[in-house]
């Protein structure tokens, strides 16, 4: 069935406390999907950001941000005062200063987590129980906090850095207190999740999450299971993750994460992505499959190196993964999106093909000529038309950009001139491609210029902060935005 959606961040959202978060902005903005005929809700990673803030450099691929914990909710749990509340209110500038929240939210939630009472703490015990992957990431950030934001890999107890069982139920006794608390941070994030996302649902509305194809190095997920990694003796990799020079960066980009043993992977069927995937199951409806290339070879990075230009490609798991991650979960109504973007080959081509999934045209890939696999003429049905993603420009600050040979075949094209007019011919046009799905960024739908930028890949510092100001979200804009979905048969 066509239909469209949009691509908004959840730390994007407006709000009082510095940040997007799971509270009455998240509801607004789906109420505001709803009136503008959307049937998609695109976001980033939720978990725990690291390095720069990026959501893809997370402490765990299972646990939810405590940034986006809405606290008001806190409050009316009696958690919290309102008092109490208004000390952590930031000014709404349009950009998230993490610095700041973290200042702010730490205290807080420390605080609520003081006052809860009994029968919380019940609900909590049970929610614990019933996640495998909550225990060690408790006992994680708070060996981690305890040794003063120290990576797992720099602690300075031997045992405990090799997550040897002995040493495990030592720290767990030492630092039963703080893992009580990060525990607790993490029942209430999933609480407020699952009462959003059945919001969300209820408007018509399914939601589309990222699956990022690596995890950090100094996560719980490394440290607790270092077999599933290609690690030496200490916890080091010799090769890491990125990808080659493309049109994103010159130099590639060095992400720097573990390499997968797809060998010993493949020994227990995959065990560890069915429960990754299972975690991601109960925050998505729909989940994209970040990188997806790297399934079919991968960038295999020396960790000495300072740039990804040097590196090799090695083999990935290819469909024995997907035909495991596509089947394991028949019992739930879920599906995939293959981000198939990159430097692409044959074999990533027929890789998508075989396994089904739909993959990613985006827009702003599209002028250079008529053989471009992204240009609407070229859609099939069975794929996602974007205006851009997170890492790209906005559509006004793409055209700003863009080279003399881009606008001239912009001009041919879509007949346009001007940023503005090539704005809205990049929101028809994506309407009326034969895809089964077309997702803009919701900056494209406000006009706005590079200023409203998610993510520079290759860039370390000033990304993930845009936010909306509040009252951007207009009645009359979701009209409009109705009204061009209906006309091209996405409502």
């Amino acid at each position: 069935m066509r239909s469209a959606g949009m691509l908004l961040p959840i730390f994007s959202l407006p709000g009082k406390y510095g940040i997007g978060s799971l509270g009455k902005e998240a509801r607004a903005f789906a109420d505001f999907l709803h009136s503008a005929g959307q049937k998609w809700w695109q976001i980033l990673p939720v978990g725990p950001t690291g390095a720069g803030n990026s959501p893809y450099t997370s402490e765990s691929t299972f646990a939810g941000n405590p940034l986006l914990i809405d606290l008001d909710d806190l409050a009316r749990q009696g958690l919290l005062t309102a008092a109490e509340c208004k000390r952590a209110q930031l000014p709404q500038t349009g950009r998230v200063d993490y610095a700041a929240v973290y200042a702010a939210r730490e205290p807080l939630l420390r605080l609520a987590f003081s006052r809860m009472r009994a029968e919380q703490t019940a609900a909590v015990e049970a929610f614990a129980a019933a996640r495998g992957w909550l225990g060690d990431y408790a006992l994680y950030c708070a060996a981690k906090h305890y040794f003063d934001g120290a990576a797992w890999f720099h602690w300075p107890d031997e045992a405990l850095r090799r997550h040897e069982a002995e040493a495990l139920t030592h720290w767990r006794g030492v630092l039963a207190e703080d893992v009580a608390y990060y525990t607790c941070v993490q029942y209430w994030f999933f609480t407020q999740w699952a009462e959003l996302k059945a919001y969300v649902n209820e408007q018509g509305i399914r939601i589309i999450g990222d699956l990022p194809i690596y995890v950090s190095l100094d996560s719980a997920d490394v440290w607790s299971e270092r077999r599933e990694f290609l690690l030496d003796e200490e916890g080091r990799p010799s090769k890491v993750a990125g990808v080659p020079p493309d049109y994103f960066s010159a130099d590639g980009q060095l992400w720097g994460n573990p390499l997968y043993d797809w060998a010993h992977m493949k020994e227990d069927g995959f065990g560890w992505w069915i429960r990754r995937v299972a975690g991601a199951i109960e925050l998505f409806d729909t989940i994209r499959i970040d990188h997806f290339r790297g399934l079919e070879s991968y960038w295999a990075v020396p960790a000495d190196s300072d740039t990804a230009k040097v590196g090799a490609w090695e083999k990935g798991p290819g469909m024995e993964l997907l035909r495991v991650l596509t089947t394991w979960f028949w019992y739930a109504d879920v599906s995939y999106i293959a981000e198939d973007l990159g430097s692409l080959t044959d074999e990533v081509h027929a890789l998508r093909e075989e396994s089904g999934l739909p993959g990613m045209k985006v827009l702003e890939f599209a002028f250079s000529g008529p053989d471009n696999a992204y240009l609407p003429h070229n859609h099939t049905a069975n794929c996602i038309c974007y205006t851009g993603t997170h890492d790209n420009d906005t559509a006004v600050g793409w055209y700003t950009k863009a080279t003399r040979a881009e606008r001239a075949y912009v001009k041919d094209y879509l007949g346009t001139e001007d940023a503005e007019s090539t704005r809205k011919a990049l929101l028809r046009c994506g309407m009326g491609s034969v895809a089964e799905r077309f997702i803009a960024q919701v900056q494209d739908y406000l006009a706005l210029g590079s200023e409203a930028r998610i993510n520079v890949p290759g860039v370390a510092e000033g990304n993930w902060e845009w936010r909306l100001l509040p009252r951007q979200l207009t009645k009359a804009l979701a009209k409009d935005i109705r009204a061009l979905t209906h006309t091209f048969g996405r409502c």
